[in-house]
């Protein structure tokens, strides 16, 4: 009777403690997780959009409530992020275990189906689990979900065992900090700037070098099939062995798959920035060797004005020392005429594509500075520079960077 008493105690120790193992790695990896995208939300927004825009418009799946869920992606991202955290550190310390435990569970799922999704269906190539920071393949996603999946199930079966760290108060202190800190976090982010950027825009890359791919790059393979059909049966054909001769087959549809992915390739794929009457500058923005300044407004009528007054004052600075400001927009001349007039501006608009504007600049609007292709700084709308904080002397009297600038047409751009 006591040597079976001493094996029940033994095994509930060693139970205990592979609970505690099993609590505490999953707890920390949502942590870590929530931690890496809070640094970012709106990265986490886009790949959202990107899952939905593929769900509503290639996969035809409730298109309705996709396009509602894409207007909110940033709101459900923010909380996505805090749950992320918060659910982890309740694991950790065992708040209401079994609640979050299977909350946990649930969003685990979900997650082992977006990625099981990216892999098989080959529509989104990765999906952002770890943020931009650390970039995981679909596969390797996947195969991180399953693991996950199997630990979870692992807590919620013996959930009953597992008891909480501290008391109700501190424990409940604990969830509240957590929530406070994940808000604020993401809060502070976005209305600055990531606290570690992660993408080939970051402060000292330079754009012309991360244009330019490597001696060995390699684009990648695209196979196209065209789909015909006759008597009721579709086929597929390439061009190997597509019926020239057979006038009796109908086109159905074409469709391209990816035989061999790209490799090395440039980090900056989709940088171009044009006049109004569509003549790409791309170069001699970035080749020019004295201090610009690229005002990035991705929407206009989205743009925080509420420190619009500094982005002026540096506008003057710029003008009395000769140094080329300019501001870069998706949206189209109209709407950058109206923004313009609106807030009392002079600098020239150009256009760039929404997603490159997007990703070289988080915050609508913000402000790079450039030398020479290199990027010397970033700031968001609340943190314009002033050029005497960069020790840029108010009479240094640069060329232009236009020598006659093209006046604006009234072509009108898309928002991609």
């Amino acid at each position: 009777h006591h040597s079976t008493k001493l094996f029940f105690m033994k095994e509930n120790k060693g139970l205990h403690y592979t609970l505690m193992v099993i609590r505490v790695f999953v707890g920390l990896l949502f942590i870590f997780s929530g931690l890496i995208k809070a640094n970012d939300p709106s990265g986490l927004a886009y790949k959202m959009e990107e899952f939905f825009e593929v769900w509503a418009n290639k996969e035809h799946f409730m298109p309705a409530l996709m396009m509602w869920c894409n207007q909110y992606a940033l709101l459900l991202s923010i909380m996505m992020i805090v749950f992320e955290i918060v659910a982890g550190v309740a694991l950790i310390i065992g708040y209401r275990f079994k609640l979050f435990a299977y909350l946990i569970l649930l969003l685990t799922i979900f997650f082992t189906f977006l990625t099981g999704y990216a892999l098989y269906s080959g529509n989104i190539k990765e999906c952002g689990c770890f943020g931009d920071c650390i970039k995981l393949q679909a596969n390797e996603s996947f195969m991180k979900d399953l693991i996950l999946l199997a630990l979870l199930l692992i807590l919620v079966f013996f959930r009953k065992k597992v008891k909480q760290a501290f008391s109700n108060k501190i424990a409940t202190a604990v969830m509240i900090l957590g929530f406070i800190f994940s808000l604020w976090m993401q809060w502070h982010v976005l209305k600055h700037l990531p606290y570690k950027d992660c993408l080939s825009y970051k402060v000292g890359n330079n754009i012309l070098k991360e244009m330019t791919p490597g001696p060995d790059y390699k684009p990648e393979e695209l196979k196209t099939t065209l789909v015909y059909k006759k008597d009721g049966v579709k086929k597929e054909f390439d061009l190997t062995n597509y019926p020239w001769q057979d006038s009796t087959w109908v086109y159905d549809t074409t469709f391209t798959t990816v035989i061999k992915e790209a490799q090395n390739v440039p980090g900056i794929k989709d940088f171009s920035i044009t006049d109004s009457n569509s003549v790409d500058q791309t170069q001699t923005i970035l080749n020019y060797s004295g201090h610009a300044f690229v005002v990035f407004i991705k929407v206009v009528n989205e743009a925080n004005t509420s420190n619009i007054e500094a982005l002026r004052q540096l506008e003057n600075d710029c003008q009395k020392a000769s140094i080329p400001i300019i501001a870069v927009s998706s949206s189209d001349y109209a709407a950058t005429q109206a923004f313009k007039a609106t807030h009392h501006l002079q600098l020239p608009f150009f256009t760039i594509d929404g997603t490159a504007c997007k990703t070289a600049m988080r915050s609508n609007p913000g402000i790079m500075w450039l030398q020479q292709g290199t990027i010397k700084g970033k700031w968001s709308y609340a943190d314009y520079p002033t050029l005497s904080k960069l020790g840029i002397a108010t009479t240094v009297n640069q060329a232009p960077l236009f020598p006659t600038v093209a006046p604006m047409s009234t072509a009108v751009t898309t928002t991609p």
